[in-house]
């Protein structure tokens, strides 16, 4: 269990944070971008949890939460460092278990799926796009700082991550409202 003694340290008060390993780098590096988005997405997530989910869902996200809270260590532990929290390729399994668990359970799509149908298909729809946000900053990262600059299963995660949060978005409006499908050129 980690033990935080004080929230308040002051040490970030001119424009700098430190890493894992006590580097101070700019809070607008990439690095910090990258795990400041990882807290968004898992801030998001406790929003999601506060909906009605299908069966096995909630407890899925919960421990997506805690997946993201490593990950967002991962990435603020430079690779170089060699001990520190990892995701790993056994993460990134469940999460593929996962959608083929419920890509079984759903209809194949047909179209286009817009963001909306129930109240959790609608959440579940905004953190798939907020984890397609988080994976393009951390590519940038990669672009920043080089191929090592991160453990490389997080990219796959995190691709793999939106992917799920889109079938249990559809599994959810099975639930309730129908998938709304996109119409092209609907108003046209």
């Amino acid at each position: 269990m980690v033990k935080l003694d004080r929230i308040t340290t002051g040490t970030g008060d001119r424009g700098e944070t430190s890493l894992v390993d006590g580097t101070r780098v700019p809070k607008q590096s990439p690095r910090v971008h990258a795990y400041g988005s990882v807290d968004e997405l898992n801030s998001l997530l406790g929003v999601v949890l506060l909906e009605v989910l299908p069966p096995g869902v909630a407890v899925e996200v919960a421990r997506i939460q805690n997946d993201l809270f490593d990950l967002g260590a991962d990435l603020a532990t430079p690779l170089s460092q060699e001990k520190g929290l990892r995701i790993t390729e056994r993460h990134v399994l469940r999460l593929e278990q996962d959608i083929e668990k419920t890509t079984d359970r759903l209809e194949p799509a047909t179209s286009f799926i817009l963001p909306g149908g129930t109240r959790a298909g609608a959440q579940l729809h905004l953190a798939r796009a907020v984890a397609r946000r988080v994976e393009r900053n951390v590519w940038a990262l990669v672009e920043t700082e080089g191929d090592g600059a991160i453990n490389p299963p997080v990219l796959t995660y995190l691709n793999r991550l939106s992917d799920l949060f889109f079938v249990w978005a559809r599994l959810a409006n099975d639930a309730g409202k129908a998938d709304r499908l996109w119409q092209p050129c609907e108003n046209c």
